[in-house]
């Protein structure tokens, strides 16, 4: 009989055919020389090419210091400021060309040009300061998509004091965790915003987590408008007020090492405390900035959209910091994408004349749950779509492709995290043709491995699936766990390094991911390995599974989840949403089985398919299997908090009982 650690995990998803880039996009890349990988195998030399995008107040002396791995620090000894260069160094240029377009879910709309963007950054920095904030001190964030936080963010940035934005929809017990672990003395909030036509009265989070934290951090409070919606305590300080004292004031960008702190931001951990990842100004800077110019192919002509959160890792470094720093003009919207109807993604589109739109495989889905005729009317040319967040099954990318890009856009998926600062594994746009499903090959640069449970790496192009690592170093990566240095190698580094060695090349990255990489060089990420399930002596991935569901036509969403069997260990049990004016019907569901058996197996046959309205997502629109397996094992439901609708699991639950 085979034992769990002789177990390999398999890839079983069908091959898809490719879709080369269109000769129109090609001809005006910013990227077309597949020599661009070669020059980054100069390692770690190669690198430079990013950071000579950026404005440099002093040249590094050394690109790579590996002397203390896993430390490792980049572009040493040069100093550069993050805020001059996503400001003040477009100015000669573009000073005029609006930086940022806003569009408010209550109509009001901003085009903040990159004067109007100086001036208010230096107004906010000349207002930090005053507030006591000095260089190196942390400043946690909780706003939601409106101007204040890009300006808050680079007002910082301006002034040396690292960042820590948290999710605006994060509860009051989360931001009182982040603060705390940051030890931040001050806290810049607001009074609230709107969601779905209700003014949600934010503050009171602000509120609720004061009395939490173990400190007495100062909070500063935005405005939605110009006067305060709702109550704002006596003990906060009005950033309206504080502004108004420092009206035209001027704050010279400090010049922070490369290796200064530029943020932290926080994610989840294995042992449920959130993990502060800590990211360094030079590197990080550098590693967004060479990214978005080659992999998202944004130019400073270009209106590009990214409709992630900024309180994510996605929205720091492909909302704010790799597009400003190209000098572009980048959408903010503060809604949802289906208020107050479901074209409100397409008619901001063709409102700005999007050229490159940013989005999940969540909202992918989501779009192909309404159907095609929620984009009928509406007048918009994407040359530019990138996913991200989670692998996109084919199904998704098909219709995405046919129906959003009209097949003449490049998609490009991409994997990375929130360690890593920018994309890790993604085709070149005009250097590779696409493969739906597959992230595509390492940026110029990374190089992944595909591991055994043993640590030996899996023969390249194999096939064969693994645990997903990273072999050497990178400029975006993160420097460590704020605070707790053991942790950050506990983490990523312990399970495949020699951790006494002082040769970098002993410490590899652990992702945490399962992922194959196939005959011709593309990678599919197969999803988390805690999501990795073992029915009758097979490892699977929940990608592959879920891949197969959604060749289903009237399958909206899938997610899959392992419940405990006596007999083959573990069986798959099936979450589907449908699409819109589809009936759930005996037939349809003997149709998804089918469609596993095919294209998996009969051994991975799902025990039972589970018709629901709706999945449980975090509000970064992630599906937490983990709470479905809670519920497919009659388990107590586990924390509940990051969702974006805390009520779904037990509805789910209540529903399947009532069945």
């Amino acid at each position: 009989m085979t034992t769990d650690d002789e177990l390999t995990i398999e890839s079983r998803l069908a091959e898809q055919e490719y879709f080369e880039p269109p000769t129109e996009f090609v001809g005006q890349a910013n990227m077309t020389d597949p020599g661009v990988y070669d020059r980054f195998d100069e390692f770690p030399e190669g690198f430079e090419e990013y950071a000579a995008m950026l404005d440099w107040d002093e040249h590094w002396d050394e690109v790579l210091d590996d002397s203390n791995p896993p430390f490792y620090e980049w572009f040493v000894g040069g100093k550069l400021n993050a805020s001059h260069n996503c400001i003040d160094r477009h100015l000669d240029e573009r000073k005029n060309q609006t930086a940022l377009l806003w569009e408010g879910e209550d109509g009001e709309q901003r085009n903040v040009s990159y004067q109007d963007l100086y001036r208010e950054v230096n107004e906010m920095a000349a207002a930090l300061r005053s507030a006591g904030v000095g260089e190196d001190d942390i400043v946690t964030i909780h706003l939601p998509m409106v101007p204040a936080l890009p300006i808050t963010m680079l007002a910082c940035a301006r002034i040396g004091a690292p960042h820590s934005v948290v999710f605006a929809g994060f509860s009051a017990s989360a931001l009182a965790e982040r603060v705390d672990d940051a030890d931040s003395d001050h806290v810049v909030t607001i009074d609230g915003y709107y969601r779905r036509g209700d003014f949600l009265e934010h503050i009171e989070k602000a509120d609720e987590a004061m009395d939490e934290v173990d400190s007495d951090p100062d909070v500063l409070a935005w405005t939605r408008h110009n006067e305060p919606q709702v109550e704002v305590s006596d003990d906060y300080t009005l950033v309206s007020e504080l502004l108004a004292d420092h009206r035209g004031e001027r704050v010279a960008p400090v010049s922070r090492d490369a290796e200064d702190p530029l943020f932290l931001m926080y994610t989840s951990g294995t042992t449920g405390q959130p993990k502060g990842c800590q990211h360094r100004t030079g590197g990080y800077l550098a590693y967004a900035t060479g990214t978005a110019k080659y992999d998202e192919d944004i130019k400073p002509s270009d209106t590009y959209w990214c409709s992630a959160d900024i309180g994510w890792i996605t929205g720091h470094s492909y909302i704010v910091y790799g597009p400003l720093s190209l000098g572009t003009t980048s959408v903010m919207y503060e809604g949802t994408p289906d208020y107050p109807h479901r074209g409100r993604t397409w008619e901001i589109a063709e409102k700005y004349d999007v050229d490159i739109f940013h989005t999940s495989p969540t909202a992918v889905r989501q779009f192909m749950k309404w159907g095609e005729e929620e984009l009928e009317g509406y007048d918009f040319d994407f040359r530019h779509m990138t996913t991200v967040g989670e692998p996109i099954q084919p199904e998704a990318w098909l219709w995405y492709y046919k129906h959003v890009g009209d097949e003449s856009a490049v998609i490009v998926d991409t994997w990375w995290q929130t360690e890593n600062g920018g994309h890790m594994i993604t085709n070149l746009p005009a250097i590779q043709d696409m493969k739906p499903g597959s992230a595509g090959h390492p940026a110029p640069g990374i190089e992944p491995a595909i591991l055994d449970d043993a640590g030996e790496e899996i023969a390249p192009e194999s096939g064969e699936a693994g645990n997903l690592a990273i072999t050497r170093p990178w400029p975006g990566m993160l420097q460590t766990v704020h605070g707790d240095d053991e942790r950050f190698i506990d983490e990523y580094w312990e399970r495949f390094s020699d951790t006494d060695s002082d040769d970098s090349a002993d410490w590899i990255y652990e992702a945490g991911d399962a992922a194959v990489q196939g005959t011709d060089g593309y990678y599919r990420i197969l999803g988390r390995l805690d999501d990795v399930m073992n029915v009758a002596g097979h490892r699977l991935g929940t990608m592959e599974l879920e891949s197969a569901i959604a060749e289903v036509e009237d399958v909206a969403e899938a997610a899959v989840a392992a419940r405990d069997d006596a007999e083959k260990g573990e069986v798959p049990d099936v979450y589907v949403t449908v699409r819109e004016g589809v009936e759930e019907t005996e037939e349809l569901r003997e149709r998804i089985v089918e469609s596993v058996e095919e294209g998996i197996g009969k051994f991975a046959r799902p025990s039972n398919v589970l018709f629901v309205d709706e999945l449980p997502k975090t509000r970064s629109g992630k599906i937490m299997r983990r709470l479905l397996e809670d519920i497919s094992n009659d388990e107590e439901l586990g924390n509940t908090s990051t969702l974006a609708d805390p009520s779904v699991p037990e509805t789910i639950r209540d529903q399947l009982q009532a069945d």
